[in-house]
């Protein structure tokens, strides 16, 4: 590729660039649901009340409020965890008959995802009139005045703009000053819009979310209920109309709390399930507001509440409604709708990007594409005190080799001849486009330590009238993000150029994998595999060499070299002192030993078909492979096929140490570390020699995952697990994954470090690789699918006009053997205003990196402290926005920063997951297994595995091509006349309603009706209808979409299976303790609270 050719017509670098006005998420309601009978709330993270007879340690619950059905004891099938929770109470989808719900048109969500038809129920007395129409909104809305400023054109309807409106106070007050002046008795405060007030006018603060929490105790201000105002529904689905609630006896005020105004009667619920608060303005929840004196009646022969004291009446009980709480489904269908449709221009510094969940182009104009770099803040505080006080990480995921969509280019690729790239002499960061061109061209300012340093001859460009290269779009390294240098002989190993890398596939023998079927599969398709080794750009042929090893007890070596008619194999016993045996013929070019090979593969599985031999060793194979590859003095991987826990005697041998019982105690850490040091020492050796690992686990039982993922981990590999592996049921799973991870380039013997701008650092790294100093990520292997998560702090003031600058500098050997450095750029904001680090941060990258610092912990604390640290650093967060950043407004209401509303529901979910909280069927291998492999995910794999996707199936029209909207993880969102697909990036389910249509039954399952379907199908048949084609092309899609293959489990409705699809139903409480959403959300408005008095 000519670098020098001429750059298309873009905006001068520096220069302001199209942006995109900051996006505003509607508030958040979700979908309306059926909605499951009240239970008591159980302690925070107590267990369903009836499930679990003994409480966790430490942990208290409340009395059960009904008695649950007993639960299934069902023993799932081996390899799937029996984990499952029932919903609140038993019933499993909708209100119970006794109390009828109604929903109004009007209630609909303005411009949301197509919902469910609504079931019509008999009316029920409705004490207040129907929310306003869209269209009495926009008329109310129109005349309004914000902020001082001319009414601007309205928003499309369904997004709040602007500072929450201030709610009524759960304790029943309103401070004096601030948002409300005080009223005579009788007369409540004239309703506040929008952004602005009637009459007042105010500066706006950030975006925010609020909601009055039930948590909070203590009646609500009486004279503050009434019907929703037209105006205030505007934002965001409005809920369910309420219906009337018998009420038990009226609560005490908490201590301090005075009434203000006179006893007025209860405040309208949404359901006799569940009641809850009428969501408001902006994104804003809390209890509606009394009719205005003055204003007419919602309808005649309705007493307005604000006027005329009533009798005092008890008030119902509190429970917040699910659709009144920030909904993740409404925040990714808004972000989609906002800024899918737009190219994601990377010009302007401290831009915040789509979501991860939103499908977008990026064009690069100067700072990397958060497909390479996401940040959990894009605007960053000056100083360390404002970072402490906010206690927002900062930190970036990095993943210097992703995979970019066919329509964007990869990085280019700049050659400087012998020169090599051109860099800062004293901090030694690459040239990028921040680099500051100074004495017309002869000298250049490094952006990073500001040290001057003379532009090399060959290098020299004059400058234009604005003080940049007239050069500068001809030179990807001085207008884009993202680039790569080749790489000079100084940046190779020993001063020479690196061979290209081979492949070592290293296949376990023993009885297990004989028996299994495994070993005669594998053979099968490494036959055809080899033919699709990674290749650079038009190659022909890859470059790579392969080479194969068999073991049990002893290795075997096998030469596959071209000349000879029959591979020989070469036997080593002594695994003490292991060695290889050849050299000419271990690893050979594909094409030429095709035959040699093809006949190696043949023979194996008959080799060994009639070996009785059970023992395995490990920790000599890996050895064996790297010094294989020290002899051919070249990087490669090494691909393990193993079964079970080496036991035999050699280096590295482990013993069964799995003991359930020490969970939930201070030793329960030593289940997640390495049984022995033998193998981090052989890992250091791997990174040395370049040689990468990757893991295929086939075990039948307990094979210390945490042990034996060492090396995979260290090296940069990767690891599969396939418990009880049977060929029928799982090899299109392997041999997915086998496919995709053979054939997916990687980047070899690859250093990667990070540089900043003075004033912050980077002091932790998180992921796949080894560090042998504080500043060196080495990698003996990176693929497209690794990140690096990186955790910054200050060591200096920042300065906001100059912002903060990354580099990611990644120097590897490609899969031709080229060796070359890939240089990533990104420009942050800097302030001084803690608003500003609110307004510009990113919930997702935020929940990844709090996530792998979670699982790290585990190695070295009790996991209960952990989960409490998380707790507290996610409510001192959003402690700080209340005090520092919200209007004035009752402590009885919880308010969320607008782009962190979802932090909650997000770190519930991390809380409540297999290696922070187990269900008794979770296994210590699973949990190690999870644990390593959430280290290195990236913010989207990490987004959908902590908060699976749930897709229904029969609600869009069959001939739609695109993906059914997704409904919230919660069991009150399922109909048991529908289908749904549920996915977690790992696993995918079917779920099938017990009321499904016959049809629908017969189209997907070739069966007559729903008792015919069998449970547990991992294969839907392929049937020539449109429904059919539909869903088998979207499980396509979504396997597509992820890194891992995802094997499908049709589970059917009151089947022993459902257990184990319901605990991805997150939203719920578990089976293990882990609270319910709502729950949670009120157990952090009382830590929010707690520290804020």
């Amino acid at each position: 590729m000519n670098v020098n050719q001429s750059a298309p017509p873009v905006p001068p670098f520096g220069q302001p660039q199209p942006v995109y006005p900051g996006y505003h998420q509607s508030g958040y309601g979700g979908q309306p649901g059926s909605t499951a009978p009240p239970t008591s709330y159980g302690a925070y993270n107590g267990p369903v009340p009836g499930y679990q007879q003994t409480p966790p340690p430490g942990v208290s619950r409340a009395p059960p409020s009904s008695e649950a059905p007993p639960a299934s004891t069902a023993q799932a099938p081996c390899g799937q965890a029996a984990y499952g929770q029932f919903g609140q109470g038993d019933v499993q989808n909708g209100p119970s008959s006794t109390v009828q719900m109604q929903r109004f048109p009007g209630s609909q969500p303005f411009g949301s995802v197509p919902l469910a038809p609504v079931v019509s129920q008999p009316a029920v007395l409705q004490p207040f009139g129907p929310p306003p129409t869209s269209a009495q909104v926009t008329a109310q809305l129109a005349g309004m005045q914000i902020s001082g400023a001319v009414a601007p054109a309205l928003p499309p309807v369904g997004l709040g703009y602007g500072p929450p409106t201030s709610l009524a106070s759960a304790s029943g007050s309103f401070p004096n000053s601030g948002l409300y002046g005080s009223y005579p008795q009788g007369q409540a405060p004239p309703l506040s819009q929008g952004q602005g007030h009637l009459g007042a006018q105010r500066s706006a603060p950030p975006q925010a979310s609020s909601f009055t929490s039930p948590a909070s105790g203590g009646p609500r201000m009486p004279s503050m209920t009434g019907p929703l105002l037209p105006g205030q529904g505007f934002g965001g689905p409005s809920v369910s109309q309420p219906n009337h609630v018998s009420s038990p006896p009226p609560q005490a005020l908490p201590p301090g709390s005075q009434m203000t105004g006179p006893p007025g009667p209860p405040p309208p619920m949404h359901s006799s399930q569940q009641p809850g608060y009428q969501l408001q303005q902006n994104g804003s929840f809390g209890p509606a507001r009394g009719p205005q004196p003055n204003y007419g009646s919602p309808y005649p022969g309705a007493s307005t509440f604000g006027s005329q004291p009533g009798p005092p009446q008890p008030l119902p009980p509190k429970r917040l409604d699910p659709d009144a709480i920030p909904s993740p489904i409404q925040v990714i269908e808004d972000d989609r709708n906002n800024r899918g449709s737009e190219p994601f221009v990377t010009g302007v510094r401290g831009q915040v990007p789509p979501l991860v969940t939103t499908n977008f182009l990026v064009r690069d104009q100067g700072n990397a594409s958060p497909r390479y770099i996401r940040c959990t803040s894009y605007n960053i505080p000056c100083t360390s005190d404002m970072a402490k006080q906010a206690q927002v990480p900062l930190a970036a995921v990095i993943k210097p080799l992703a995979r970019l969509p066919p329509e964007e280019a990869s990085p280019y690729v700049v050659d400087h001849g012998e020169s090599g790239p051109l860099r800062c002499n004293r901090c030694k960061a690459y040239m990028c486009p921040f680099m500051q061109f100074i004495e017309g061209g002869r000298r250049f300012q490094c952006c990073f330590c500001s040290c001057i340093n003379d532009v090399p001859p060959q290098y020299f460009q004059h400058l234009d009238h604005t003080g940049k290269r007239v050069d500068a779009y001809d030179r990807p390294e001085l207008s884009l993000g993202s680039y790569e240098f080749l790489a000079t002989v100084d940046y190779c190993k020993n001063n020479k150029f690196p061979s290209p890398p081979a492949f070592i596939f290293m296949i376990d023998v023993s009885y297990n994998a004989i028996r299994s079927g495994l070993v005669r599969l594998l053979c099968e398709e490494l036959k055809s595999l080899l033919d699709f080794l990674p290749r650079e750009g038009g190659a022909e042929e890859s470059a790579i060499r392969v080479g194969f090893v068999t073991y049990n007890k002893v290795l075997h070596f096998y030469n596959v070299k071209s000349s000879l008619a029959q591979p020989q194999m070469m036997v080593v016993s002594d695994v003490a002192d292991m060695f290889v045996p050849l050299l000419d013929g271990f690893l050979v070019n594909v094409s030429e030993s095709r035959a040699v090979i093809t006949s190696l593969l043949d023979q194996i599985s008959e080799m060994f078909a009639d070996t009785r031999e059970t023992e395995t060793v490990f920790a000599p194979v890996i050895q064996a492979g790297m010094e294989a590859l020290k002899a051919a003095e070249c990087a490669g991987k090494l691909f393990l096929f193993h079964t079970s826990l080496p036991i035999a005697e050699a280096p590295g041998k482990l013993k069964n140490r799995d003991d359930r019982k020490l969970i939930n105690t201070d030793k329960e850490k030593t289940l997640f570390q390495p049984q022995t040091g033998a193998y981090q020492t052989l890992a250091k050796e791997c990174v040395a020699q370049g040689c990468c690992v990757d893991l295929f686990l086939f075990p039948n039982q307990y094979v210390d995952v945490a042990t034996l993922s060492v090396v995979p981990q260290l090296t940069g590999g990767s690891v599969y697990k396939y418990a009880c592996f049977q060929v029928e049921n799982d090899q299109e799973r392997f041999l997915s994954d086998l496919r995709r991870d053979v054939q997916k380039v990687v980047g070899f013997d690859a250093v990667m470090r990070v540089r900043t701008s003075t004033g912050i650092r980077a002091v932790d790294f998180f992921g796949a690789f080894y560090m042998s100093n504080t500043t060196d990520v080495e990698l003996a292997g990176l693929d497209g699918d690794k990140t690096v998560t990186v955790e910054f702090k200050h060591d200096d003031r920042l300065n906001e006009e100059s912002g903060a600058l990354l580099q990611c500098a990644l120097l590897y050997t490609s899969c031709a053997g080229q060796r070359r450095l890939r240089i990533h750029n990104l420009a942050l904001n800097c302030c001084t205003q803690l608003a500003d680090l609110y307004r510009n941060c990113e919930t997702d990258t935020l929940i990844n990196y709090m996530a792998k610092f979670a699982y790290r912990g585990v190695l070295n604390s009790p996991v209960k402290t952990v989960r409490d640290t998380l707790i507290t650093q996610c409510a001192q967060i959003l402690a700080c926005y209340r005090k520092n950043c919200a209007s004035p407004s009752s402590a009885g209401q919880l308010i969320l920063p607008e782009c962190m509303k979802l932090l909650p529901v997000y770190l519930n979910c991390v809380l409540k997951s297999d290696v922070l909280q187990p269900g008794a069927e979770v296994t210590t291998d699973d949990r190690a297994y999870v644990r390593q492999l959430v280290t290195s995910m990236d913010v989207a794999e990490t987004n959908v595995f902590f908060y699976p996707r749930l897709l229904p199936l029969t609600k869009s029209p069959i001939e739609s091509a695109t993906e059914p909207p997704a409904v919230r993880a919660s069991e009150e969102r399922l109909s048991n006349g529908d289908i749904y697909l549920l996915e977690n990036g790992l696993n995918l389910f079917l779920w099938v309603g017990a009321s499904v249509q016959q049809g629908v039954v017969q189209s997907l399952f070739s069966v007559s009706s729903f008792s015919q379907i069998t449970s547990g199908l991992s294969v839907l048949p392929v049937l020539d209808n449109p429904l059919s084609k539909k869903v088998r092309g979207l499980i396509d899609s979504l396997r597509a979409q992820r890194s891992r293959y995802m094997k499908l489990i049709v589970v059917k409705q009151e089947d022993k299976l459902e257990m184990l699809f319901k605990h991805f139903l997150v939203e719920d409480k578990s089976l293990s303790g882990g609270a319910s959403y709502v729950d949670f959300l009120c157990h952090m408005h009382k830590e929010i609270r707690q520290l804020l008095s």
